[in-house]
């Protein structure tokens, strides 16, 4: 079961955004991750629960801030309630994507379980509900996923398989590099893995 640390930090200035404390298990029935965000100065800011059956679709999300909170799976497309601690301004959504994502280094994993590219075959194209903290307002959007390519190193417990994806934001045009081993992200824009107490899980190809 891996367990560690991530730092979060804008893409663009770098600017600090706070660590992800995580820990994840894969299991016949699918992947669970779990993590305590905190910010800057070291203070609870949120959560992150999400659990993928043995395809790679969401079974449960939850995602919790400072003010808002939001549950999720896959159902008629992706529906979800976001609403505020107290319950009191809860709003439902649905559209027609396939999975979530967000800030979270769970949903790289979770898209790349998702979709599964094959080495050289054309970028697979994807449509998303995204939840951005703080207040996790949901937004549609549609990315292009391509395996570049993958490099196996020796380590002290076996071979550790790293896979290079290519994504591609379609409504921007924005293109970034995103590094996999098993079910942890070594790299990826605004994310860098500071601790890892086990090595990744592998899913099985």
């Amino acid at each position: 079961m891996p367990r560690g640390r991530y730092s979060l930090h804008d893409p663009h200035d770098r600017a600090p955004l706070g660590e992800e404390h995580f820990q994840c298990a894969t299991g016949p029935t699918g992947w669970r991750y779990t993590s305590r965000l905190t910010g800057p100065s070291g203070g609870h800011t949120g959560s992150v629960d999400l659990t993928l059956d043995a395809l790679g679709r969401p079974l449960r999300l939850e995602l919790r801030t400072a003010h808002w909170q939001v549950r999720g799976a896959a159902l008629d497309g992706v529906t979800w309630v976001r609403t505020d601690p107290a319950g009191e301004h809860a709003q439902e959504g649905n559209a027609p994507a396939r999975a979530f994502t967000g800030a979270s280094p769970a949903f790289l994993v979770a898209a790349a379980r998702l979709l599964r590219p094959a080495p050289g075959a054309p970028a697979t194209r994807v449509r998303l509900v995204s939840f951005a903290p703080p207040v996790l307002a949901p937004r549609t959007l549609d990315q292009a996923w391509a395996l570049e390519g993958s490099e196996t190193h020796p380590t002290d417990s076996g071979p550790l398989t790293v896979d290079h994806y290519r994504v591609d934001d379609l409504e921007t045009g924005e293109r970034h590099s995103v590094h996999i081993a098993g079910d942890v992200v070594l790299a990826a824009p605004g994310i860098e893995l500071e601790d890892l107490e086990s090595p990744p899980s592998s899913f099985t190809r």
